[in-house]
């Protein structure tokens, strides 16, 4: 069994935020429990809407200088959390934000041009070699990142996908790249996700609340996007209420990307707390060790 102390986890995620959206209470928590938390951010969210009115000017089509405010944002959030070790993936600005649209079916995607120094348009050999050495230089237990539709489409989380999971290969590989350093193999890999019931629950109680707009209008009784996991696929759920508050903060340390009071924020009342206090993954990777209840509720259960 991996001792307290000597757990490291990695994330890879694509923007500013998203770690904290995805994944903010498990890293509190991990960090709270002396483990070693590692975020690797893959761009700096160029792109990003800017909702503070007197920062709008920091948007890519005007001063362009987004990318570089949002660097201040993240290691706000991080401090909130308690992570000390966040990097960007090859140094901060290296691979610009994509930016995306929505296609016929409502689902994100590609714009129809992209820059030539898009995080999308970059070799995959190339981004995956800057995340390589890391791996090795940090041998984490665990790997976090997107699924391969990148939850919901959007091209950086996609490619984020594919860049975390083939540097994954790479580095396990003895005889790939002995200067990159020592060959390590992740035990276990996860992929982020948002689960049925509970989503289907928090809907029902906007609707209750009187709010059909929420969530893209989503029917708690029908029909839900990719994006949602259905549950018999959760293998792991991470929860801690007493996490919450620094999550929350963190969230709120983004400012020019969520607003207190937009929907990320509408189930954050007393009744919705637990859609952010849990966080389910997917285990694509490894064995899976799981509790009474048939879920994991540790990352590193079983090593």
């Amino acid at each position: 069994m991996v001792e307290l102390a000597e757990r490291r986890l990695l994330l890879v995620h694509a923007h500013p935020d998203d770690e904290t959206i995805n994944n903010g209470v498990t890293m509190a928590r991990y960090v709270a429990e002396g483990a070693h938390v590692t975020l690797i951010t893959c761009t700096l969210g160029e792109e990003g809407e800017v909702l503070v009115p007197e920062l709008a000017h920091l948007a890519a089509d005007q001063t362009d200088g987004l990318g570089r405010h949002r660097i201040g944002e993240l290691a706000n959030a991080m401090s909130e959390l308690g992570v000390t070790d966040h990097r960007f993936l090859g140094d901060a600005g290296k691979y610009r934000d994509t930016g995306m649209i929505y296609n016929d079916h409502g689902n994100a995607d590609v714009p129809p041009e992209t820059r030539k120094d898009s995080f999308w348009q970059a070799d995959l050999l190339d981004a995956a070699n800057d995340l390589v050495p890391v791996i090795r230089e940090l041998r984490p237990q665990v790997l976090v990142t997107y699924d391969q539709w990148g939850n919901y489409g959007h091209p950086d989380h996609i490619k984020a996908h594919r860049v975390a999971m083939y540097a994954a290969d790479l580095a396990a590989a003895r005889s790939y790249r002995e200067d990159l350093g020592e060959a390590w193999e992740i035990p276990k890999i996860y992929w982020t996700a948002m689960a049925e019931s509970p989503m289907r629950e928090q809907l029902r109680a906007l609707r209750d609340a009187g709010d059909t707009t929420t969530f893209e209008g989503m029917d708690p009784d029908g029909p839900l996007p990719p994006m949602i996991t259905p549950d018999r696929l959760i293998d792991c759920v991470i929860s801690g209420e007493e996490y919450l508050d620094r999550k929350m903060n963190a969230m709120k340390a983004h400012a020019t990307q969520i607003t207190v009071d937009g929907p990320f924020f509408a189930l954050s009342n007393n009744n919705g707390n637990q859609i952010w206090a849990s966080e389910p993954y997917r285990l694509v990777r490894g064995t899976a060790a799981p509790d009474a209840d048939g879920l994991e509720h540790d990352l590193f259960a079983g090593l």
